[in-house]
């Protein structure tokens, strides 16, 4: 079996273990909006989101060194070297705790003043979110010191274990959800201390799972000049580009609490959980691929990389896309079903979100061949500049008085232009990449599966009836629709045969 062969079914494999996954995790994540927004009421699932996200607004350089310490570690495994992995291990180890340090420090000093302050809480609210800030707190800091042995499991592909820890964590929100409504003190309070103590269990399941499988992950005491200088380097130009997505999302959140205060939080908190939850049919897919397309880089096959990165772009769009038109065409059916109150403010920032998710999809596996490549400053300042745009242009708009849906009108149109700007980006450092050839040939791809059953969608919407059942009928009519479409005009005509082979073998097993 060539390496080849044996690289793809790993990743077809991986990527069933992550859908089972992200299907159980969906649920589960769905559900437990329902059951925290129920138990917590809009206004404080809204002080919960706007405090959390300023805590994640600190997140901007721990994103950098996560893509740091996974571009390192799978660079280094493309070119088998052991010793020199346990050296990236532990000389990211070193620096996540430093910055868990730092931000902690930071936070401290200037968090504090910002909630109690700046932000706009209800007076009898604001002891509960001083508490809640500091559990946020402890708790992003203990993300942080998760993140190089998280990149070891990735890295490796043990997507089982990553699976089965993620699963775990769920269900642990999901029973958390349940207690706030018997809480021993305040709600808001208590539901942060236990998602503290969750994140704890999940960093101390990683570190023990790490340092029993794999032999690069235990640390050493090391320091590799020129490592460590190369790992900032990137990290630091990698800032500008993967944390301005976090600056523009929590930044924004903060700027709507501004002019709305909580209760538009809530709002743009539910649509944050529908996009983390969908986002999930598309990333588990590039969880799967993105090693092999660094590793592919590392070892010099580069057209096999380029395969990895169209196969990529396509799969990613069409997973997301047969289940985000059919929650775009029903959102409001569907929101009412899943949530006993739904925030105003909650139907169109779910639906230009899920929008924006489709575009963002086609970027990501070019982001990860240029990562792989390491050369990372002018992509990323550049791309960085333009998502950092939300911000300035958000406040902007608010003050001129438009409504809360701006702000997510204004991410849609900064992410289609930043898909233009990637595609001619990566020409400059891998010059064996065709812009044009990408264009016509994958997004137009991706177009065409996308336009007919909208189309269709759209003229059965002007005919039908709405009620609760034929509602229900239709999503699954709308699903299918978009699965003939991927398969028919999506897939090449090897795609299709594997495709079909595959269900063959399903429903023969299933009848047996």
């Amino acid at each position: 079996m060539s390496d080849k062969t044996s690289n793809n079914k790993r990743i077809a494999k991986n990527t069933l273990v992550l859908y089972f996954r992200m299907i159980f995790l969906m649920v589960i994540s769905l559900y437990t909006s329902r059951v925290i927004l129920d138990a917590l009421g809009v206004e404080d699932y809204g002080i919960y989101n706007v405090v959390g996200g300023f805590v994640a607004l600190f997140g901007l350089i721990s994103a950098a060194l996560t893509s740091a310490c996974s571009r390192f570690l799978n660079f280094e495994m493309g070119k088998g070297d052991v010793q020199k992995q346990n050296v990236v291990f532990s000389t990211a180890l070193t620096i996540q705790w430093t910055l868990a340090i730092i931000v902690f420090v930071i936070a401290e000093a200037i968090g504090v003043w910002y909630v109690n302050n700046v932000m706009v809480i209800p007076v009898e609210r604001l002891t509960a979110a001083n508490w809640c800030f500091q559990f946020s707190v402890f708790n992003f800091c203990m993300n942080i010191v998760t993140v190089p042995y998280n990149a070891s499991i990735i890295a490796h592909e043990k997507m089982k274990t990553f699976a089965y820890v993620s699963l775990y964590e769920g269900v642990s929100k999901l029973i958390v959800s349940f207690l706030v409504y018997y809480e021993p003190f305040d709600r808001l309070v208590f539901y942060a201390l236990m998602l503290l103590i969750i994140q704890f269990t999940v960093r101390y399941t990683y570190q023990v799972y790490c340092r029993k499988h794999f032999e690069e992950c235990h640390y050493k005491r090391v320091f590799d000049k020129p490592l460590l200088r190369n790992m900032l380097s990137y990290s630091l130009w990698h800032l500008a580009g993967n944390g301005a997505p976090l600056l523009k999302n929590q930044g924004v959140n903060m700027v709507l609490n501004l002019f709305y205060g909580p209760t538009v939080n809530a709002a743009r908190g539910i649509a944050n959980q529908v996009e983390g939850a969908v986002h999930q049919f598309s990333s588990n897919f590039m969880i799967a691929i993105n090693p092999q397309i660094t590793q592919s880089y590392a070892s010099g096959n580069m057209p096999y990389m380029f395969e990895l990165v169209e196969k990529g772009t396509r799969f990613s769009f069409y997973l997301l896309f047969v289940i985000t038109l059919p929650l775009l065409s029903y959102t409001d059916t569907i929101l009412h079903i899943w949530l006993k109150e739904v925030p105003d403010y909650t139907l169109i920032f779910t639906q230009l979100t899920l929008i924006m998710m489709l575009v963002r999809a086609l970027s990501r596996p070019m982001i990860i061949a240029q990562n792989a490549t390491g050369n990372v400053r002018n992509f990323q300042l550049t791309i960085g500049f333009i998502i950092m745009l939300n911000l300035p242009l958000s406040y902007m708009f608010l003050k001129l008085g438009f409504g809360a849906e701006i702000v997510v009108i204004i991410a849609l149109i900064i992410e289609i232009i930043a898909l233009f700007v990637r595609i001619f980006m990566l020409k400059s450092t891998i010059p064996q990449f065709e812009p044009l050839r990408f264009i016509t040939r994958i997004l137009w791809n991706c177009c065409k599966v996308a336009f007919i059953p909208t189309l269709l969608m759209f003229i059965l919407s002007m005919f039908i009836r709405h009620t609760i059942v034929i509602d229900f009928l239709f999503i699954i009519l709308c699903f299918f629709l978009c699965l003939t479409s991927v398969i028919g005009l999506g897939c090449t005509r090897t795609e299709r045969i594997y495709i079909v082979n595959k269900t063959r073998a399903i429903l023969n097993k299933l009848r047996k």
